[in-house]
């Protein structure tokens, strides 16, 4: 990902609702039941993990049971003390003190609780990244990393990547809300060149093994409540020579494991996303903008996100006022301008009949004076004064300008390209004169995008004619 443009808005749950969801993750959860159970006889070692001497006791204030229960209540103890919950007083006694954050899991607000979660997850995020060192200890009880090919900023480049492009598939317009993402896709994603048309069985192999990586990693991930992971089929890590429990499924792609961000994991991702440097916005950001902002803002917004945004910023505004600030921004020569026009047309289709008035105040306006007609006429105003041929022509030219700028070259740009050269005899005639800054580019990306030659040759002729008109 590319941090000097922005990615894609997101919608995100409001804080009251992801603080709630905070407090009842597994692994928050027992960090603050550790906090409150440490006294003043818990000792720690010198990276202020429990003694081993505790840890049963921290188990059976967990109610954990099992193999990892103890892996489970050093994780969780971890999280403690790396998220503020619990303090080192004397780090050469080992000795131990509530931290101030335990608190505000209780008193503080939506904010605050959100900030020890984060800092939860940014301990789970870097345990994630480290491999497995079991049988790695050497006869001194040191794990010896030379025999481990591990390259810690690498790996750690790897899942942020990995969850760099599961956030752009949640972020997506085309993906369903929540909808889980196969992993075999996801570590595709990192690992095949974009320009590689069949995987090589090399490329296939790495595929494979990055998803054993993500396997480890995302079951790591889900008790902090940043994914809900559907792991990897146990059958499928059998070894070949093993018979499989049940019958095997080849065609079914989940085996395989699924994955998504959950509503918090989306917040913890933009927020990291954020610090990092990348612009990330969330719908909602602009509602307490002005109109300028917001029209500009949700310029590459895709449509949904773009209508959700536009609708909280028209809830805190009277409609007639909000008409006049839409229209007063939408105004402009600049090569953004077509866009924002576009955007303030789609934002006063939500604005109801009270705005009226503000529409009726830019009729004789050159720039606005077409878009005005078309909001009238479709909310069945009376008496709408017919447009000037000069003005169609004109409101043709930025409506094509601002498709152009939000869409490139798509095929509904293309079929209303096609459709005016078809209902307008002798357009590329009069087209040519129109005085708007965008005529010569709109005419060659009709020139482009038409599929008749005769007729494109023609659209080409007329844009330089026009662009001669501006001196160019």
């Amino acid at each position: 990902m590319s941090d000097s443009s922005p990615l894609p808005p997101v919608r995100l749950h409001p804080e009251a609702e992801l603080a709630r969801d905070a407090l009842s993750t597994p692994l928050l959860s027992r960090a603050a039941r550790l906090a409150r159970w440490a006294g003043p006889g818990t000792r720690v070692d010198a990276g202020g993990g429990l003694v081993d001497e505790q840890l049963p006791a921290a188990v059976e204030a967990l109610g954990l049971s099992g193999d990892d229960a103890a892996a489970d209540a050093s994780e969780a103890w971890r999280v403690a003390v790396d998220a503020g919950l619990v303090e080192v007083v004397d780090e050469e006694e080992g000795t131990v003190t509530a931290g101030e954050d335990l608190a505000l899991l209780t008193g503080g607000s939506p904010q605050d609780v959100l900030a020890v979660w984060l800092a939860a997850l940014e301990t789970v995020l870097a345990d994630a990244s480290v491999p497995d060192l079991d049988g790695l200890m050497d006869e001194g009880g040191e794990v010896d990393l030379s025999s481990l090919d591990w390259d810690p900023e690498a790996e750690a480049e790897f899942l942020d990547g990995v969850l760099g492009n599961l956030y752009l598939l949640t972020a997506g317009e085309d993906t369903p809300g929540g909808a889980p993402v196969p992993l075999p896709a996801l570590a595709a994603s990192v690992i095949v060149p974009s320009d590689m048309g069949e995987p090589t069985n090399d490329v296939l192999e790495q595929v494979s093994d990055a998803m054993m990586r993500l396997d480890d990693q995302f079951r790591m991930l889900e008790p902090v409540g940043f994914v809900a992971y559907r792991p990897v089929d146990e059958a499928l890590m059998a070894d070949a020579g093993e018979e499989p429990a049940a019958p095997v499924d080849d065609t079914d792609v989940s085996r395989y494991g699924m994955v998504r961000l959950t509503p918090l994991g989306l917040y913890g991702m933009r927020a990291r996303l954020m610090e990092a440097g990348y612009q990330a916005p969330a719908v909602g950001d602009l509602a307490d903008k002005g109109a300028d902002v917001l029209l500009d803002g949700t310029a590459a917004f895709p449509p949904g996100a773009a209508q959700a945004e536009t609708e909280q910023w028209l809830q805190r505004r009277e409609s007639l006022a909000a008409a006049r600030e839409l229209l007063a921004a939408a105004r402009g020569a600049d090569a953004g301008a077509p866009l924002r026009r576009l955007r303030c047309q789609q934002a006063l289709s939500l604005v109801g009949a009270s705005a009226e008035p503000a529409l009726r105040e830019v009729l004789d306006d050159a720039e606005l004076g077409g878009l005005a007609r078309v909001w009238l006429t479709e909310n069945g105003a009376a008496d709408v004064p017919p447009p000037s041929e000069a003005m169609v022509y004109w409101l043709t030219i930025d409506t094509v300008a601002a498709q152009l700028a939000a869409e490139g070259n798509s095929e509904e740009l293309r079929a209303l390209v096609e459709g005016l050269a078809q209902q307008h005899s002798g357009f590329f005639d009069a087209v040519w004169r129109v005085d708007h800054p965008a005529t010569a580019d709109v005419l060659e990306a009709m020139g482009r995008l038409h599929p008749d030659k005769k007729v494109a040759k023609e659209a080409r002729k007329a844009a330089f004619k026009a662009r001669s008109q501006q001196g160019g």
